[in-house]
């Protein structure tokens, strides 16, 4: 495998969202969790903005929209749902990732 086609496949991964400010942010995909009929992606922020987020992954609710090439995202609030997505998450790449539990 060439460098290019490293940097097609890496490029396959990202994920680029608008925040709240209007401003891109890059981030990589790295799973879609099912939970109640429901459909969570898992994406960890390519560019790290604080130094206490590393390694910190954001979860939203995917929403479908009138096209079908494109998907919605939406802000979780309930901790208990963020919770349950994030345990399913760790027990299926715990072989892959060291978790950090934070008490």
């Amino acid at each position: 495998m060439d460098n290019d086609e490293k940097d097609m496949e890496l490029d396959d991964e990202i994920i680029v969202l608008n925040d709240e400010n209007g401003d891109e942010v890059k981030f990589e995909f790295l799973d879609l969790i099912e939970l109640d009929e429901e459909e969570y992606v898992v994406l960890l922020p390519v560019e790290e903005t604080e130094a206490e987020d590393a390694g910190e992954v954001v979860i939203l609710k995917v929403e479908d929209t009138e096209s079908e090439e494109e998907e919605s995202y939406v802000s979780v609030e309930d901790e208990e749902v963020l919770n349950k997505v994030f345990e399913i998450f760790k027990e299926k790449f715990k072989d892959e990732f060291n978790f950090v539990d934070e008490d």
